[in-house]
């Protein structure tokens, strides 16, 4: 099976049209294609598609690419309107951009749902353009998605409070393929290179959140972890395949939640129930009424977390949620390998661990042994055995 290919995010897309925009205003050229470093390092260069000036703004936009991972926004065109004045630089969304009218999201109410990692893609993408030309200037920058109101429709965006389009997003810049059967492979390759190299223990996370987490708090590197994205019963399944003696699960909470519920595929469109487990959990604790419907109207789970924090029953719940999941994952397992898992929050740091605390202080040894060159990959990098 040939390798599955990445695409780039929204916010590279808006990054690239908006750096293009720049360019076209300073030199008075429509160049035909534009490029930027996305946070990942990766460089991606997109052709321009109807650039254009109009008056004193310069108009152009840069069509999403997913890949071979399945995304509605794949094909829509993202369009960068952009004029230079004042000192800064100024981002807003046009029409197809949703628009946050509740509370508990990255961006205030009455921002444009364009998150905090494309804002500061776009800010570098036109100092790097104004850099490289010699200019100083300020810029206002709006960013439209002509379709982006129907395509939102087909997401949890109206039920965030984003309404009137689509979200501005990634962390990395680059789409990572989420194919079922394809990052099911991958899965399995990355764990049978791990079994390979001597690992005894398998550290799984489902995506970049779990492994900025692993790197800052826990000190392993990037590469420690096997990323499972939404296939987390089929990673503890594959792990106990290949014989290794206990899985560590490190995630972020609006993931991991969701096994209190016994949901192991925890793809949005696949189950959600993030604020049913915790408000049933809370409910459970005495959590009064009010704040039970509260935490139902959250739209992430760091909100939910705060109104429990708030009346103090935050420990109580989580240890009760870490039962559960503690349950669901020991069925999964069936016997064949130990488990544990830590569920963190980005707001409010580590939220609950269960499991065996021998397997995670095992998998967390044996991470450090081979960051630290003690392992067989280590060993094999200085030209040992």
């Amino acid at each position: 099976m040939g390798k599955l290919k990445k695409g780039y995010t929204t916010g590279t897309c808006a990054a690239i049209a908006s750096k293009a925009a720049v360019r076209m205003l300073i030199s008075g050229m429509i160049p035909e294609s534009e490029g930027v470093v996305t946070p990942s390092g990766e460089t991606v260069t997109a052709l321009l598609i109807d650039a254009h000036f109009d008056g004193d703004i310069a108009v152009c936009a840069v069509q999403k690419y997913a890949g071979d991972d399945p995304d509605i926004t794949d094909g829509l065109l993202i369009y960068s309107r952009v004029r230079l004045c004042g000192k800064d630089i100024r981002i807003d969304g046009g029409k197809g951009v949703g628009r946050v009218t509740k509370p508990g999201l990255e961006q205030p109410v009455g921002e444009a749902a364009i998150n905090s990692v494309p804002r500061r893609m776009i800010t570098e993408a036109v100092y790097d353009v104004m850099d490289e030309y010699g200019t100083e200037s300020g810029a206002e920058i709006v960013i439209s998605v002509p379709g982006g109101d129907k395509a939102a429709l087909k997401t949890f965006n109206p039920r965030l409070g984003i309404e009137g389009g689509i979200s501005i997003l990634g962390t990395t810049g680059i789409v990572e393929p989420m194919s079922t059967k394809a990052l099911i492979d991958t899965i399995s390759v990355e764990l049978s290179f791990k079994k390979a190299n001597g690992h005894t223990f398998a550290l799984v996370t489902p995506g970049n959140y779990g492994r900025d987490y692993i790197m800052q708090n826990i000190g392993l590197d990037i590469d420690a972890a096997v990323k499972c994205g939404n296939f987390i019963g089929e990673a503890i399944d594959l792990a106990a395949d290949k014989g290794f003696a206990g899985i560590l699960l490190i995630g972020h909470a609006g993931k991991l939640i969701k096994l209190a519920a016994g949901i192991m595929n925890t793809h949005s469109r696949i189950a959600d129930g993030r604020a049913e487990v915790l408000c049933a959990n809370a409910a459970l604790e005495g959590v009064p009424k009010d704040k039970l419907e509260r935490i139902m109207e959250s739209v992430t789970t760091d909100d939910a977390v705060s109104v429990l924090k708030e009346c103090g029953a935050l420990e109580k719940v989580m240890k009760r949620i870490a039962a559960r999941i503690d349950h669901y994952i020991g069925k999964r397992c069936a016997g064949r390998i130990e488990h544990a898992f830590i569920v963190f929050s980005n707001v409010y740091g580590e939220l609950c661990r269960g499991g065996s605390e021998s397997v995670i202080k095992e998998t967390i040894n044996e991470g450090l042994s081979y960051r630290n060159g003690n392992g067989r990959r280590g060993n094999a990098d200085r030209g040992g055995a």
